[in-house]
């Protein structure tokens, strides 16, 4: 593993210090989604909250650290060697972290933040989502997880999951792990105030 670290982070406003965000490489057919990466970057900046992200310069990733540094905000990302090859790393972040795989990718991230946002993206969002709660659902992992729902983007996921709750092959308590806003400060709001459950009681058969 390869990291390059430059100047320090501003101390932070909000309990939380840093926050790894899980968004799409590219920027979608929606232009509310690159917005919200670019006022969610803000957001970081002003408070003091450093960002954790994939460490791409494209798509909503790009748009992203781009607000961050922008408004004076620290973004450290975390990269696999083979999409540093196809020249995909943003090269004005202040620390780039190079590593083998995407799982070691995933894991890096998680280590150096105390809370997840999603924004909107494809298959590498949903899975680097889904990981982070299943593993606060198991009791590997008690940071607060959410999701920002632009215009809507989300409704269908979130759906599902009432659909699973419904089913009886999610536990309320589980659903609610996951919090949910249409605009970053209030995402923020919710993530500071959030206290995750137990993890006792995953595998009883009520629900």
């Amino acid at each position: 593993m390869k990291t390059t670290e430059t100047t320090a982070n501003p101390a932070p406003s909000s309990p939380i210090q840093a926050i790894q965000v899980f968004c799409g490489a590219r920027v979608g057919a929606d232009p509310a989604f690159a917005q919200a990466a670019k006022a969610l970057g803000e957001l970081l900046a002003k408070q003091g909250i450093r960002l954790v992200f994939g460490g791409g310069h494209v798509g909503l990733m790009g748009v992203l650290a781009d607000a961050v540094l922008e408004h004076g905000g620290y973004a450290v990302g975390v990269i696999p060697d083979f999409l540093v090859a196809r020249e995909l790393g943003h090269p004005g972040i202040q620390e780039m972290i190079v590593v083998k795989s995407m799982h070691e990718r995933k894991l890096e991230m998680a280590a150096r933040s105390d809370a997840t946002i999603a924004l909107p993206g494809g298959f590498g969002t949903m899975d680097e989502l889904f990981e982070v709660l299943t593993m606060i659902q198991l009791g590997q992992s008690t940071q607060p997880i959410g999701i920002l729902n632009v215009n809507g983007f989300y409704d269908p996921l979130l759906a599902q999951l009432q659909h699973m709750r419904q089913e009886g092959l999610l536990k309320e308590i589980h659903r609610q792990l996951l919090v949910t806003a249409p605009e970053a400060p209030e995402l923020i709001r919710q993530l500071n105030a959030f206290s995750p459950a137990p993890a006792e009681g995953k595998w009883d058969i009520t629900f």
